[in-house]
């Protein structure tokens, strides 16, 4: 999507442009920061958000098109993998409300290459409260 914007004229610099750039973020940083929290119906809200963001996205491509930004027959392979990744946050959606009440808080977080759990617990964080 950045070399969709990049590719765009000039008078569209800070409005299109910076709005695909944005919305392109916006739909990763809300998966991202989803994922982060334990709670399902907090993961629920940020996954719209992110279906939010891909829809701009697509319109954007639309819009594009119409104002003959860019080829039309350019934009078939932009919205294709755009629909798949819908229907993957559609699925993540139906199964985060498919779980239980109970369920919904995970009290452990993924671990990641490098860090070291143990490590952390340990850390003394009240000059950051």
């Amino acid at each position: 999507m950045y070399r969709v914007a990049s590719k765009l004229p000039e008078t569209e610099k800070f409005g299109l442009a910076s709005q695909i750039r944005r919305a392109a973020v916006s739909l990763t940083n809300n998966i991202a920061e989803g994922h982060g929290r334990y709670h399902y119906l907090e993961q629920i809200k940020f996954m719209l958000q992110s279906r939010g963001s891909l829809e701009e996205l697509i319109d954007d491509l639309n819009v594009c098109a119409d104002e003959d930004y860019l080829p039309a027959v350019d934009m078939a392979p932009l919205k294709e993998p755009g629909w798949r990744v819908r229907q993957l946050i559609d699925g993540y959606v139906r199964y985060l409300r498919s779980q239980k009440a109970a369920d919904s808080v995970r009290e452990s977080s993924p671990h990641y290459e490098g860090s070291d759990a143990d490590d952390l617990t340990n850390l003394d964080l009240t000059n950051y409260e």
